[in-house]
C-alpha cells in the first residue's frame, strides 16, 4: 500500500512516536512524506521514505498523487489551532481522497485505527481498487 505522512510543524513529534509505534506495520509499505516531516521520521525511526518538497508545495505533491488514485491512506497530523497559510489545499487534498476513497486521517485515533485496520487487512479492498 502507499501511505503519505504529512506533519504540520506542532505536530512533527507526534508524527514521529505514531511512525515508531508502528514502525512493524508501516515498514512493510510504501511510505511518501513532505520534505521535513519524511526527514524527521527517516532520523528517528530508520524507515524508508520517498520525500516530496518541504511544506506546501510537497502536499500538493501528495495531492497529484491522490489526484491520480495512487494513494491509499493519507495521515497527516495538522494543527487546527494554528492559522495555517496552506488551509485551502488541506482542504483540496481531503476533497481528492473523498473523490477517490482515500482513508485520510487527521489526528491520532483515527490513525491508530487506520493503521490497526491495515494490518489486520481492513483496507486490502484498496488493491482490488487499483489493479
Amino acid at each position: 500500500m502507499n501511505i503519505a505522512l504529512i506533519a504540520h510543524d506542532k505536530k512533527k513529534e507526534l508524527m514521529v512516536s505514531f511512525c515508531i509505534a508502528y514502525k512493524n506495520i508501516l515498514e512493510k509499505h510504501n511510505l511518501f512524506a513532505t520534505g521535513t516531516t519524511g526527514a524527521v521520521i527517516v532520523e528517528s525511526s530508520g524507515l524508508k521514505i520517498e520525500k516530496f518538497l518541504p511544506g506546501l508545495m510537497g502536499e500538493q505533491q501528495i495531492g497529484a498523487r491522490a489526484a491520480y488514485n495512487e494513494l491509499d491512506l493519507v495521515i497527516f497530523f495538522r494543527d487546527p489551532l494554528t492559522a495555517k497559510s496552506d488551509e485551502p489545499d488541506v482542504n483540496y487534498l481531503l476533497k481528492l481522497c473523498d473523490m477517490n476513497n482515500i482513508p485520510f486521517a487527521t489526528n491520532l485515533g483515527t490513525a491508530e485505527m487506520l493503521i490497526k485496520g491495515l494490518e489486520r487487512g481492513d483496507l486490502d479492498w484498496r488493491e482490488l481498487i487499483n489493479k
